[in-house]
């Protein structure tokens, strides 16, 4: 198959859905109002609520949720062959994120931008408040696990990307003092910042950085190095200020990764390659089944219940008309879906251009399960590398700029979870307060709940403790836990704007069918490999994957009972007046809008 055919019949595929099934969410699930005053003007405060254009609140929640998740989900995924997790990206981008994205985004403008963990206690119970702070505490300890490990492993395989990696802290540093000291746009200085990264690129090819001899020194492996040193720094920066470091990092990551998407899918168009691996792969005996295990390996790039809290956290708060949501919540889903599409291609059409794969076949490089989530990281960049060739781009170089945009944007979302994992063990420690309160635990929880140094060691030291824990797992195994939990985060939001849409009299279909989908297949793959931990020789699957796996099983039957006990409520208490509910914004076929009722 072309590879190019597929590529822009993808793309096409996304064009017609924002041109005509966003707008059928806009007008008849979501009934956007032009005339709605949106939380950014009636709390407006210069801080958090502040109108912005849509194009740049576009920007920010696009390089928020585009993190790394969607480059390793699918190359971990392409091991069942590209037919099941291309299908999945789109139609999961296109039916479960775009309505996930663009309602978390509605639901939250709806209800003063509140965030999805209150609304969740406001919307469906208040027992659903706990439920939603276990889960993403279980959802975030993953990604940080999993996203350390990763970073960890390129800088060890690829020394000569860690000059321009350390070079992005200090430039990000400098472009946020430029940007909100002078008040000057982002767009220059981020372009001067990333053009310095990539002059750095051929400079660390003549100085690869290797911490091999400090590691020998202290008598530990290099990459266990690695996650000492990441895991420090994720302390002191999720403690600076948001517009310090993370924001002007976004700022470059979002020019970094439009350059990226060029790269790959020029590189597709220009090459005309052919992709030689297989659209549904016989795998090898013992290998975990694809279904359901494929809709948590890709999380992010089809759907991911962490945009639900950048959604309605910060970008609800920040929209100028309530139908900027469309533009920004669905197509912020497309662009994800566009980088996991990207990553897909990397894996089956780029990895075997790459010189070092010449003489293998794809089906060696993906032989097993165990290789397969080994390092998938290192399969991307690879396929990157071997893409950016046909652009004449040297090989060597490719790999240094492939490793910087992984690792750029995995620590970008490392830096937010941590900052959201230190918050949720703050909020949970001030919830247990409540309930013990007097005695030797109430007073330490008390402590915890308004000590942010403390929580900030306890949200380094939890992750850290699962990413340094030592046994041969891959990282491809906490990543269908990452995955889980992720599901279970999106289930629960999609339940909010369930509801919201049932108690203002129109069908919520298009809500339920993600809903239900995602719970199905995360019960199941949770009960499966829930089945094969305690089935294991391996101690460790046994005795910390197992009982991790049970909790959230747990979690997830919980969530399906509070859903359909919040759904029946709604359902029956539902509006009478159904069509006074749905007035709002027309958005026509061209996606233009206009204030005419439904």
């Amino acid at each position: 198959m072309p590879a190019v055919v597929v590529m822009l019949v993808v793309l096409g595929v996304f064009f017609l859905a924002y041109r005509y099934y966003s707008a059928y969410l806009a007008n008849r699930v979501y009934a956007l109002d032009p005339a709605f005053t949106t939380p950014a003007h009636e709390l407006r405060d210069g801080v958090d609520y502040v109108p912005t254009n849509r194009h740049i609140v576009f920007a920010h929640h696009f390089i928020s949720v585009a993190g790394a998740a969607p480059i390793l989900g699918p190359a971990i995924a392409v091991f069942w062959g590209w037919g099941p997790a291309l299908l999945w990206v789109v139609l999961g981008t296109v039916f479960a994120s775009g309505a996930h994205d663009f309602g978390s985004i509605v639901v939250s403008v709806r209800h003063k931008g509140r965030s999805i963990g209150t609304l969740t206690r406001e919307v469906i119970s208040r027992r659903s408040r706990v439920l939603f702070l276990l889960i993403i505490f279980f959802l975030v300890t993953m990604v940080n696990a999993v996203f350390a490990i990763v970073i960890a492993g390129l800088l060890v395989a690829n020394p000569e990307a860690v000059l321009p990696v350390l070079v992005t802290i200090p430039l990000a540093i400098a472009v946020g003092q430029v940007v909100y000291r002078r008040r000057s746009t982002a767009l220059v200085p981020s372009l001067v910042a990333l053009l310095i990264v990539y002059v750095c690129i051929p400079v660390g090819q003549l100085l690869p950085i290797t911490v091999d001899p400090i590691a020998g020194l202290v008598g530990i492996q290099p990459a266990t190095l690695w996650l000492v040193l990441i895991f420090v720094y994720t302390f002191f920066t999720s403690r600076l200020p948001v517009w310090m470091l993370l924001q002007p990092r976004d700022y470059i990551n979002q020019q970094q990764m439009l350059l990226a998407l060029a790269v790959i899918l020029v590189g597709v168009l220009v090459g005309m390659n052919t992709i030689e691996a297989p659209v549904f792969r016989s795998v090898p005996e013992g290998s975990p089944s694809w279904f359901p295990l494929l809709f948590i390996t890709i999380a992010c790039g089809a759907v991911s219940g962490f945009h639900s809290l950048v959604s309605s956290g910060t970008t609800s708060k920040q929209l100028d008309k309530e139908t900027d949501a469309r533009f920004v919540g669905y197509m912020g889903s497309l662009g994800e879906g566009t980088l996991a599409l990207c990553s897909i291609l990397a894996c089956t059409v780029g990895v075997m251009l790459y010189s070092a794969n010449a003489d293998t076949s794809w089906g060696a490089l993906y032989v097993d399960w165990e290789t397969a989530g080994d390092d998938p990281g290192n399969t991307f960049v690879q396929g990157v590398a071997g893409l950016a060739g046909n652009l004449a781009v040297p090989e060597a170089v490719g790999v240094v700029f492939a490793t910087v945009v992984v690792v750029s944007f995995a620590a970008t979302s490392l830096d937010t979870a941590v900052r959201l994992q230190r918050y949720i063990i703050q909020e949970v420690a001030h919830i247990s307060h409540g309930v013990l309160r007097d005695g030797p635990a109430g007073r330490a929880l008390r402590t915890l709940s308004r000590n942010v140094t403390l929580a900030t060691v306890l949200a380094v030291a939890i992750p850290f403790g699962l990413a340094m824990v030592p046994g041969d797992f891959a990282v491809g195994t906490l990543w269908l836990l990452f995955g889980t939990t992720n599901q279970l985060t999106a289930g629960l939001a999609l339940a909010v704007i369930a509801v919201w849409v049932t108690r203002n009299g129109r069908n919520p279909i298009m809500v339920l069918i993600p809903l239900v989908f995602l719970v199905v297949m995360t019960t199941w793959a949770l009960v499966i490999q829930l089945l094969d931990f305690v089935r294991s020789d391996d101690v460790l699957e046994v005795f910390l994957l197992a009982p991790l796996d049970a909790v959230i099983l747990v979690l997830a039957l919980w969530m399906v009972v509070e859903a359909a006990i919040a759904l029946r409520r709604a359902w029956s208490g539902r509006s009478e007046d159904p069509a006074g509910s749905q007035t709002g914004a027309s958005v026509d076929d061209s996606g233009d809008q206009s204030t005419s009722a439904d």
